[in-house]
């Protein structure tokens, strides 16, 4: 029997492979993509809370009052109180006091929104870089960092906040400051925790080997891999930021006249449920809940799609 290859048939699979297209391979963060488009009610979340930035910044291009002008026309007819009327351009209703809820309203939403992403921003980036510092330096120092985050954590966030305000001043700036001021603690610790688990992995150290100076390998080899815990933990410290300043508004601490905030209008729309109007209270509060759980949702599909164990 002759063992001669056949190599009219080797050439034939040659051309074959040849022929075939290479199989691509999904990074990390395409298949995290492909699992959280899979979930539904995070994919829906993205959109109403897509709307609901879209509402803040094309708003105010159909709004036919300000939001500081008072329409005279409606003040003490006790029947219109407070009604929509697009007839009259007030799409929302008035408040109270005679003005356009619906500009009282975007503004509202712009002032909230922005203080839960900036705020949630100084968390990110602060609680990050110290967490990440910690964790990798090890020894000394971690003790005394992670000393410094539990003396801290042991204030009370709420009373230093308070204090702020009513010591410097009630302002959009200072609260800032207040919320930014302790914010970060919480990530830092997260971080530092992750840190932990892939510093003497093989890249780390082929280059610590090499060379590459600390803050270099912190910032270029740990945070990056830290990504995923980032962003699943940020999406849930948005609406905490929120629920902080509307909480401070609620209360009058917060935003003052003539801005307002989610909490500013829902604590003016609690007051005039006596009068027999509902409007000041049910479409700054509708804006409010539906932004919580769309970040919420949000944040559940993404540590959902970043989790090792579900891939």
């Amino acid at each position: 029997m002759s063992m001669v290859p056949n190599t009219d048939r080797i050439k034939e699979m040659a051309d074959n492979l040849a022929s075939m297209e290479p199989i691509k391979g999904r990074s990390l963060w395409q298949d995290a993509m492909l699992r959280f488009l899979q979930n539904k009610a995070a994919v829906t979340s993205v959109v109403v809370l897509a709307l609901v930035v879209l509402f803040s910044f094309v708003g105010p291009y159909f709004a036919v009052w300000s939001n500081e002008e008072i329409d005279w026309s409606r003040i003490g007819k006790a029947a219109e109180l407070g009604a929509p009327s697009i007839a009259n351009g007030h799409f929302f209703g008035i408040d109270n006091l005679g003005r356009d809820l619906y500009s009282r309203v975007i503004q509202g939403t712009q002032v909230s929104l922005m203080v839960g992403l900036i705020g949630a921003g100084i968390a990110v980036i602060v609680g990050t870089l110290y967490g990440a510092t910690a964790g990798y330096f090890g020894g000394r120092i971690d003790s005394v960092m992670m000393r410094i985050v539990d003396i801290l954590m042991s204030i009370p966030y709420m009373f230093v906040l308070i204090l702020l305000l009513v010591v410097f001043g009630r302002s959009l700036q200072m609260l800032f400051v207040g919320i930014g001021l302790i914010s970060w603690l919480d990530m830092s610790r997260i971080v530092r925790g992750q840190t932990l688990s892939i510093k003497n992995k093989e890249f780390v150290e082929a280059a610590v080997a090499t060379g590459v100076p600390s803050f270099t390998i912190i910032v270029r080899h740990i945070v990056p891999n830290l990504m995923g815990v980032v962003v699943v933990y940020a999406t849930l410290l948005v609406p905490g930021m929120i629920i902080t300043e509307s909480f401070i508004s609620f209360l009058g601490l917060g935003v003052q006249e003539p801005n307002t905030s989610w909490g500013a209008l829902i604590s003016e729309g609690a007051g005039t449920i006596a009068y027999g109007t509902i409007w000041q209270l049910l479409v700054p509060l509708f804006f409010f809940v539906i932004t919580l759980f769309s970040f919420f949702f949000i944040g559940d599909g993404l540590r959902d799609a970043l989790d090792p164990k579900d891939r």
